[in-house]
């Protein structure tokens, strides 16, 4: 039998930070990141270079830098949209045999004109049994320590 997977999707504007919230009170389902994939608001309308990161931990701020020893760090991806790319070139990396369950957050910094980026994220569900919600939820706590 295979796991649900779910779709989330969303346009977000330069500089915000989006929650998926994933929590549940006894952490027993995990999710895993099965597709992550950017498209440009405006194709080829102006310049632009989108960073959209997804991390385990609550961000305070944006930014335009790839750290991948970051171990917060589910995924990656870049934009860059020029009047050249009809649909823009992008860039993704997920860690996908990373499981979470927590919530995770979602990042858009354009450094070049603060342009919009939709995004496309699918997660599939995963339950887990009683050591390995603990394990997930430790290495969550542990991370945001």
């Amino acid at each position: 039998m295979s796991n649900r997977i779910l779709s989330y999707r969303g346009l977000m504007a330069d500089g915000v930070i989006d929650t998926i919230l994933l929590s549940t009170r006894k952490g027993e389902v995990g999710y895993r990141i099965i597709k992550f994939e950017l498209l440009p608001y405006n194709p080829g309308a102006q310049d632009s270079l989108n960073v959209v990161k997804i991390y385990t931990d609550e961000q305070s701020t944006t930014t335009a830098t790839i750290d991948f020893s970051d171990t917060t760090l589910l995924a990656a991806g870049t934009v860059q949209n020029t009047s050249s790319y009809a649909y823009g070139e992008y860039n993704v990396v997920t860690f996908d045999q990373v499981i979470v369950n927590q919530d995770i957050y979602i990042t858009n910094k354009d450094y070049a004109t603060g342009e919009s980026i939709n995004y496309l994220l699918e997660l599939e569900v995963i339950k887990l049994d009683e050591s390995q919600a603990m394990v997930a939820t430790l290495k969550d706590i542990r991370n945001n320590s």
